[in-house]
């Protein structure tokens, strides 16, 4: 337990940078969707041009993170020089990236439907590529087990580019109208969602010259074997991750194109973006649960009992995203201004969107029976299964169904992936599961869920989130009376042990 309460340390870091980054960054969601109306489409190319950054990403990383985790824990491994050669492969490959595409940037703007608008291709182009590069060394701090600058510098970014974005969103709109003749050197009205991109590679940019340290440590001799072995195991996890990040991106890339009008087509995926972004603190959770959890299980891999503490970690996942999935649904009435009034008609989705986000979760705790066998090819199989069914189900469902099919396309692809990594992998590499009690939470969440969905919205706001907040309380009970008792908190349960002596 000693190793799980090292995962439990070092997730409450993570997590904090990353759940208190994420918050701050929803201030971006009310700014966009305020001065982006939903009928201007605005929002929606956000959200497409994002779509196809987070699939680049993944190629462009083309599995290094995991693999550098996998060798620079191996027996006998020189860390430094898994990581400067991780690093020369990731250069190189997103040097060329970047080449290329501003090569033929008019061409590939056409044929994304941006040809009035080249250079916001070109800007996040640039950008993804730094991305790129600047995962080595943040897995690099993971590794050397420095939370601390990890999280620093996740923050600072988040913090600049919210200031910067309040700026040019905010404050330019309102000195552009009292002094446009100055203003309007360094700011243009019409420019709109292209700032949201400019200011991205800036904070980027600023962001890399803080790993000149970090670039330091590395081994930059290249390694021909090394470098060999590192890539054989790293090009399935390459198919994973894109078949991975499709199941989440897809959807926003192909939605202007399925619609049928691509620019009433941009317009309703920034609704669905926009409403997205209120479900995607189940992202926030498994995003930090993955950032402690993945070096520490390549590490214990050897241990007798690891497979029962990976068994009791995913219960203990499962237990708290569908209490958060709880509050969210619960205070609805409230997160729901984190975007505009004119997007609120695509609220609706929000439950699906969590619930495929907490299989997406179960699937990457499910997925280390294969990466620590080195069988990463089963990840590839599930993985574009799933992709294969939500591609599918969006195809033949947007023309008539619109976002929704987005959302429950993902929700049937994240479920194939799931469920077929679980019996392949009890089959390979069995773990027992505590599965009675997980469905047991599963069905107390479903069915709170159907109370508070029932409640009129008619009635009084207070009196729903009264409503709400007794359902939840109740879900937090039954956490603390089955599995997580008072008197085993710290703090608190130094106060409940005394109580129970005396």
């Amino acid at each position: 337990m000693s190793e799980l309460k090292t995962v439990v340390k070092d997730t409450a870091i993570y997590g904090l940078s990353s759940i208190v980054g994420r918050f701050l960054n929803y201030m971006l969601v009310p700014l966009y969707t305020a001065q982006l109306a939903a009928s201007s489409g605005g929002y929606g190319v956000i959200t497409n041009i994002y779509a196809y950054v987070a699939l680049i990403l993944v190629i462009l990383l083309f599995g290094m993170e995991t693999t550098f985790f996998r060798f620079a824990n191996k027996d006998g491994a020189q860390p430094n020089r898994v990581y400067g050669n991780a690093l020369i492969m990731v250069g190189g490959v997103s040097l060329l990236f970047v080449l290329l595409l501003l090569l033929f940037l008019p061409s590939i703007s056409v044929l994304m439907g941006y040809e009035k608008h080249p250079e916001f291709i070109g800007i996040m182009g640039v950008c993804v590529a730094l991305d790129a590069m600047q995962a080595l060394p943040f897995a690099w701090l993971r590794y050397k087990k420095r939370p601390i600058k990890f999280a620093a510098l996740k923050m600072l970014f988040i913090i600049l580019n919210i200031a910067l974005n309040i700026l040019y969103f905010v404050i330019m709109p309102w000195w552009y109208a009292k002094n446009p003749e100055l203003v309007g050197c360094f700011y243009n009205p019409n420019y709109g969602a292209g700032y949201a991109f400019v200011l991205n590679l800036v904070c980027t940019s600023f962001i890399t010259l803080f790993f000149i340290p970090e670039l330091k440590e590395a081994d930059f001799r290249f390694d021909r074997v090394l470098v060999k072995r590192m890539l054989s195991y790293s090009w399935p996890i390459l198919i994973l991750g894109i078949a991975g990040i499709l199941n989440q991106t897809v959807d926003k890339m192909i939605f202007p194109l399925v619609y049928g009008d691509a620019e009433q087509g941009r317009v309703q995926l920034g609704i669905y973006g926009a409403c997205v972004k209120i479900a995607m603190i189940m992202a926030m959770i498994t995003q930090a649960f993955r950032y402690a959890y993945e070096p520490f299980v390549f590490g214990s891999a050897k241990e007798k009992d690891s497979g029962a503490t990976y068994a009791v970690a995913m219960k203990f996942f499962i237990i708290f995203t569908l209490l958060a999935f709880l509050c969210v649904i619960g205070y609805m009435d409230i997160l729901k201004f984190i975007i505009a009034p004119d997007y609120w008609e695509g609220l609706r989705v929000v439950p699906i969107v969590m619930a495929a986000e907490i299989m997406m979760g179960v699937y990457f705790n499910l997925s280390f029976w294969y990466k620590l066998i080195d069988k990463t090819i089963w990840g590839t199989w599930f993985s574009l299964a799933g992709c294969v069914v939500l591609i599918a189900v969006n195809i033949i469902f947007i023309p008539q169904y619109g976002y929704m099919a987005c959302a429950w396309g993902g929700f049937a692809g994240y479920a194939t992936s799931m469920t077929l990594s679980y019996f392949v992998g009890q089959k390979k590499n069995p773990i027992d599961y505590p599965l009675k009690s997980i469905g047991v939470y599963v069905l107390i969440a479903l069915l709170f869920f159907f109370i508070m969905e029932q409640v009129p919205q008619n009635w009084s706001v207070w009196l729903r989130l009264s409503i709400n907040t007794g359902l939840i309380a109740m879900f937090v009970g039954h956490i603390l009376y089955h599995d997580l008792p008072v008197y085993t908190l710290p703090v608190i349960g130094k106060y409940f042990r005394k109580s129970s002596k005396e």
